[in-house]
């Protein structure tokens, strides 16, 4: 069985590692296993349509496979579609009515794909200033406000859920439940509960990169073994590699958080 500690200490690049895989695979092409890590190597490189590639052929050779498959399609659509909301290109969903400071922070990517910089940084500050604060937990951890650590986004997490791609505000959440990461997809998008404070739960997958980070040439970043900040000025910072929540308390990054809780006193 190819574990996430099998497939972290494999030697080489993740670019060897592909390679070795498709070697291996035209040796031995009736091997769902191998295809399915071959899959999971292409999503950590970016390469979407090859992972996509990978994922049809693993539901051609094990029918059970078949709604692994699907589930993970949606979610790379999804991610493409991510990649163009922070190039400006385009809206992500909302949970109800969105809120004009979710409107403002969608706005300010827009702003910065046009290279207006200390105008999104305005338009930001705006919208940062009006976001509700939420309070509550991480594990022990009390906080009185969580925002992710990147600029662009303040206190919102973003989540695939039923193979969209949403922002979800913080204080419409009552619980995050976070997976342990189990297999290296886990390093590209772990699998959550989502529980809202209105009621009801979704599951979900929460990227735990931030944009771009496929296309870093350290594959330490690629992997979510660690996080960097890029100052782009006007007191903006955008994040290579793991998400990280910031709290009033400290930050944290999101495969070491297994539960958040909301509005506890």
């Amino acid at each position: 069985m190819l574990t996430l500690s099998t497939q972290w200490a494999a030697a080489g690049t993740l670019a060897d590692r592909i390679d070795g895989t498709v070697a291996r695979i035209r040796k031995e092409p009736g091997r769902a296993d191998l295809r399915v890590l071959l899959f999971q190597l292409f999503c950590v490189m970016g390469e979407w349509q090859r992972a996509i590639s990978q994922l049809s052929a693993v539901a051609g050779l094990d029918p059970g496979t078949e709604e692994m498959a699907r589930a993970y399609r949606e979610v790379i659509r999804s991610e493409v579609y991510r990649g163009q909301v922070f190039a400006g290109g385009r809206t992500p969903l909302f949970v109800g009515e969105p809120e004009m400071w979710l409107a403002r922070l969608v706005e300010a990517l827009r702003l910065n794909a046009c290279g207006r910089t200390h105008e999104a940084a305005a338009l930001r500050a705006e919208a940062l200033a009006e976001a509700p604060a939420s309070a509550g937990h991480i594990g022990e951890n009390r906080f009185e406000w969580i925002a992710d650590a990147d600029s662009r986004l303040g206190p919102v997490v973003e989540a695939i859920v039923n193979g969209k791609y949403y922002w979800i505000p913080f204080h419409r959440l009552a619980q995050m439940e976070i997976e342990a990461p189990v297999d290296m997809r886990d390093l590209v998008w772990v699998p959550a509960r989502l529980t809202f404070a209105s009621g009801g739960a979704q599951v979900a997958f929460i990227p735990v990169r931030y944009p771009g980070t496929e296309t870093n040439s350290d594959d330490e970043f690629r992997l979510a073994r660690k996080t960097d900040w890029q100052d782009i000025g006007d007191v903006t910072y955008i994040g290579t590699g793991q998400r990280m929540f910031a709290t009033d308390t400290g930050e944290f990054p999101l495969l070491d958080t297994r539960l958040v809780e909301f509005g506890l006193n």
